[in-house]
C-alpha cells in the first residue's frame, strides 16, 4: 500500500493484535499517513465491536457554573465568580425542572457536571441524584468530574472514597471523564494548584473502580501539550485499565479556544484543532487503548460530520442526544444544541454502520431494523426557555489585567 512503509511494523502489530509501545504511539501521531492509522483503527474497532456504533438518549446538566478556579484555570469558558456576569447556581427544583424538559425524548442518561463551587455542599449532589431517581427512576445519571469529586472531598473533609460511596448510594450509576488535561506538564504549568495532577485525577477514578462504579476517561488535545504528553497521557489510562478494569469508554476531546484566556494567550480563535488532528486522536486511542472497550466521538466538539467520517477511524460510539450542551458552546463550539434520533441514526447508517442505542453502562436498549424515521422529533436549537441560554463571558483578560501563567517557552514548545 503506497505510504505504509513507515508503518509497516506497526500495521504488522496491529493485525496479530500485539500490544503497542511508547515508539509506536509516537510514530502514529507524528506520521501524516492517516488513513493507514485509520485503516488500522477501523480493525482493531472491528475485531472488539464489529459494526455496531452506540449512543445515548442522553441530557446533558450543569447545576452551577461558579468554580474556585475561575481566576486560574485558563483553559474554561464555562466558569464564573460568584458576583461574575452569568454566573449561575440552580436550586434543585430548577435542576428538576430542567430534567423535565426533555420529557419528549426517551432520556436514558442524565450526564451531571458543573463547576468547583466553593459553598455547594455534598448533601446539595445528594438530594439531586435522589430526587433525579424518584422522578426518573429508569434514567441513568452519570455524574461529577474526578476534580469535582476531589473538590467535595475536600471541603467535606473526608475521604474521596467517601465521597464515591455517598453518590453511589444516591443513584449515581457511573462517572464521565473530565479534567484529565493535567496529564500533561505544560499543561499543569497554566492551571491552578487546587485543580488535580494527572496521579491524582487516576487515584479518583481508581477509587470508583474498586467500589465497582465504573467511569470514562478523557483527554482534552489541541491547546499546550506535546505529542509525548498525548502518548503518556494515554499510557497512563492503559496502565489503570490494566490494573482496574474499570473505564468503559475513552473520548479526546478537542479544546475550544473562544472565551478564554488560553486561546487569547495564543492568538486562536474558532476551532483549535483540526478534522486532521480530531481523526488522528480517535484512531490512536483505539490502536493504545487496546484494553478498553470503546472509544467515543464527541461531536458537540467536533461537528457531527467529523464525528461520522470518525465511525470508521476506530469509533464505536457516537456520543448521544445530548439535548443542551453548554461546557463547550461556552468556549465557542458552532454546533447544534441537540441532536435527534432521526439524526443519530442516519449519521451512524451513512457511515455503513449499525446503530444500537445503549445505556451509561453500555447496555443494549434497542436497534433500529425496523425503524421508521420521524416518529421522534426534536428541536435543533433544544429546549425553550431562560434556562437554556448562552451568555459568553467578556474579554477572558479583561479582569483586572492579570498576567497568565503562561510561559512563552511553554507555548512555543507545544506541538
Amino acid at each position: 500500500m503506497d505510504g505504509r512503509s513507515a508503518l509497516a511494523p506497526i500495521a504488522d502489530k496491529v493485525e496479530r493484535g500485539e500490544r503497542l509501545t511508547r515508539d509506536d504511539a509516537l510514530a502514529l501521531f507524528h506520521s501524516n499517513d492517516l488513513l493507514t492509522i485509520g485503516r488500522l483503527a477501523d480493525l482493531a474497532n472491528r475485531r472488539r465491536n464489529g459494526d455496531r456504533v452506540c449512543f445515548a438518549a442522553n441530557q446533558h446538566i450543569n447545576p452551577t457554573n461558579v468554580c474556585v478556579l475561575r481566576n486560574t484555570c485558563v483553559f474554561c469558558s464555562f466558569a464564573r465568580m460568584p458576583q461574575e456576569d452569568g454566573a449561575y447556581t440552580r436550586s434543585l427544583d430548577e435542576v428538576f425542572a430542567e430534567a423535565d424538559a426533555a420529557r419528549d425524548n426517551p432520556t436514558r442518561e442524565f450526564h451531571i457536571v458543573g463547576g468547583l463551587h466553593p459553598k455547594l455542599r455534598l448533601a446539595y449532589y445528594v438530594d439531586m441524584f435522589r430526587g433525579l431517581k424518584a422522578r426518573h427512576p429508569d434514567v441513568h445519571i452519570k455524574a461529577l468530574t474526578a476534580v469535582e469529586i476531589a473538590h467535595l472531598a475536600r471541603i467535606e473533609q473526608l475521604s474521596v472514597t467517601d465521597v464515591l460511596i455517598a453518590l453511589q448510594d444516591a443513584g449515581v450509576t457511573s462517572l464521565p471523564g473530565g479534567g484529565a488535561e493535567v496529564f500533561s506538564p505544560a499543561a499543569r504549568a497554566t492551571i491552578a494548584d487546587k485543580k488535580l495532577t494527572g496521579e491524582e485525577w487516576l487515584a479518583v477514578h481508581r477509587a470508583a473502580h474498586r467500589l465497582g462504579l465504573p467511569s470514562n476517561c478523557t483527554m482534552l488535545y489541541g491547546h499546550v501539550e506535546t505529542m509525548a504528553d498525548r502518548v503518556d497521557h494515554l499510557l497512563a489510562l492503559r496502565a489503570l485499565q490494566d490494573e482496574t478494569g474499570g473505564f468503559l469508554t475513552y473520548i479526546p476531546l478537542a479544546y475550544h479556544p473562544d472565551h478564554n484566556e488560553l486561546g487569547e494567550a495564543l492568538g486562536r480563535t474558532g476551532t483549535a484543532t483540526s478534522g486532521f488532528d480530531d481523526l488522528k486522536n480517535i484512531a490512536v486511542g483505539r490502536l493504545v487503548l487496546d484494553n478498553i472497550p470503546h472509544v467515543k466521538t464527541h461531536w458537540p466538539m467536533v461537528t457531527p460530520f467529523i464525528s461520522q467520517v470518525a465511525l470508521t477511524f476506530g469509533c464505536d460510539d457516537l456520543e448521544g442526544t445530548v439535548v443542551f450542551e453548554r461546557v463547550y458552546h461556552e468556549a465557542g463550539a458552532g454546533t447544534p444544541m441537540w441532536l435527534s434520533y432521526d439524526q443519530i441514526v442516519g449519521l451512524i447508517r451513512g457511515a455503513g454502520k449499525e446503530p444500537v442505542e445503549r445505556d451509561s453502562l453500555y447496555q443494549t436498549v434497542r436497534t433500529f431494523e425496523d425503524w421508521v424515521p420521524g416518529q421522534r422529533s426534536a428541536r435543533p436549537e433544544g429546549p425553550e426557555g431562560p434556562t437554556f441560554a448562552i451568555a459568553h463571558r467578556r474579554r477572558a483578560q479583561a479582569r483586572g489585567g492579570r498576567k497568565l501563567p503562561v510561559l512563552s517557552g511553554v507555548v512555543d514548545g507545544a506541538e
